[in-house]
């Protein structure tokens, strides 16, 4: 529990030969697994940034997305972290696991 200590923290481990990644996003828990599905990179390996959309106002930027968005770091596909779903098309996604944590432990459910 302490390598998911604070929000953005992220660790990869393996599950019955399948790399998943689970990360802490506003304190709570959510898992993908290290696979993009365009090429096969290892997804959760890279950038774990935010998405940013121009303001209602039409001038100024703004974050919907606090470090939600994991960016494959082969081709750049993004991927919103909370949900599995791809940013630009959300008929493209990864599984998506449910995490359950119980005291020091963190499960994921597959």
């Amino acid at each position: 529990m302490e390598d998911l200590a604070t929000d953005g923290d992220r660790i990869i481990v393996d599950i019955e030969g399948q790399e998943v990644a689970v990360f802490r996003i506003k304190d709570e828990f959510h898992a993908l697994p290290n696979f993009c599905p365009h090429q096969a990179a290892p997804l959760c390996e890279g950038e774990l940034t935010g998405r940013m959309v121009v303001g209602d106002d039409g001038w100024e930027w703004e974050y919907v997305q606090e470090d939600e968005i994991i960016t494959c770091p082969w081709h750049g596909w993004k991927f919103d972290v909370t949900k599995g779903t791809n940013i630009k098309d959300q008929t493209i996604a990864v599984p998506h696991y449910d995490v359950e944590v119980k005291g020091d432990n963190v499960y994921v459910i597959r």
